[in-house]
């Protein structure tokens, strides 16, 4: 297996573009014109990455999975994620970078709320595609740091530069919203696969060999980044992920308790509770009555 290429500073990713650096913890990059030194195909950095790419240049895969990676593309890279990237050999870099290292937005609001933006977790065909207007206002922003990079450093800058990356940011999350909707249909393909996986696995022994159904299993069965798989069931259905899976367990368990042959602990068993206790807990939490007087008041 080829060697990861680990970039672990603002500064040194601008040497290995043969950029001068600014400042050590941001930077702005137009790649028109740029060469790497060397193309490497597998690449791990420590810190943001957010890259708008104006041409095809290849192909971004997280693990085995590719991008949607086109013109007017906005990918999203958090700290120690690998990815693997094939180039084309005509390639020639074009586009634009902003890098960020965390120790620039410590104490910030930005900082406070960076877990917020889930799309720097984002992997598989989950990029963010921009429209012209869009391009517009992220190429906006990044003159709005690069200026502030340009004026050198004093009391306001470290402010300045994280609000203006804030605001980058809040407006890809308007911009994630406006394609989620778009991609409704194919969202709604999703939200059926997962019914029907759900279906399969209460109909299996998995819930005795493997337990609950953890979000992340159903994200990966639907080949998505568990980020991703939670924000779009947030958006389809107002209901977190893990709220969804277990309104599911909830219904299926309601069913179980209805055939009087089975005790209620041998039915959280069969659900994949390791204890019942939990069962009654997570039942009436949802229902409001425990399942015991649930199956009271239906029989």
């Amino acid at each position: 297996m080829e060697n990861i290429l680990r970039i672990d500073t603002v500064s040194e990713h601008d040497a290995f573009y043969h950029q001068e650096n600014l400042h050590p913890l941001v930077s702005v990059i137009d790649f028109t014109g740029t060469e790497p030194q060397i193309y490497a195909s597998r690449m791990n950095f420590g810190f943001y990455a957010v890259y708008l790419k104006d041409v095809k240049c290849g192909d971004i895969k997280y693990g085995r999975q590719t991008y949607d990676y086109q013109d007017r593309t906005l990918v999203f890279v958090a700290p120690g994620q690998v990815i693997n990237v094939e180039i084309n050999k005509e390639y020639k870099p074009q586009g634009y970078a902003l890098l960020f290292h965390s120790d620039l937005i410590r104490g910030t609001s930005l900082g406070k709320h960076i877990d917020e933006y889930s799309f720097f977790s984002y992997q598989s065909r989950e990029a963010l595609h921009l429209s012209e207007k869009e391009r517009k206002i992220v190429l906006d922003c990044f003159d709005k740091v690069k200026y502030e990079l340009e004026q050198g450093t004093d009391k306001h800058s470290k402010t300045l530069i994280a609000s203006n990356i804030e605001l980058f940011l809040n407006y890809c999350k308007r911009f994630y919203d406006r394609q989620f909707i778009s991609r409704n249909h194919s969202h709604s393909e999703s939200l059926e696969k997962l019914e029907e996986l759900l279906n399969t696995y209460f109909q299996s022994d998995r819930p005795q060999t493997i337990g609950l159904p953890a979000v992340s299993y159903c994200a990966e069965r639907l080949n998505l980044s568990p980020n991703y798989f939670g924000d779009m069931v947030k958006k389809e259905t107002g209901k977190t992920a893990l709220e969804y899976i277990q309104l599911k367990v909830i219904n299926v368990a309601k069913e179980k308790i209805l055939d009087n042959s089975r005790s209620l602990s041998e039915i959280a068993y069969e659900l994949g509770f390791k204890y019942p206790q939990h069962f009654t807990r997570l039942f009436k939490q949802h229902v409001g009555y425990t399942p015991k007087d649930y199956r009271s008041s239906v029989n």
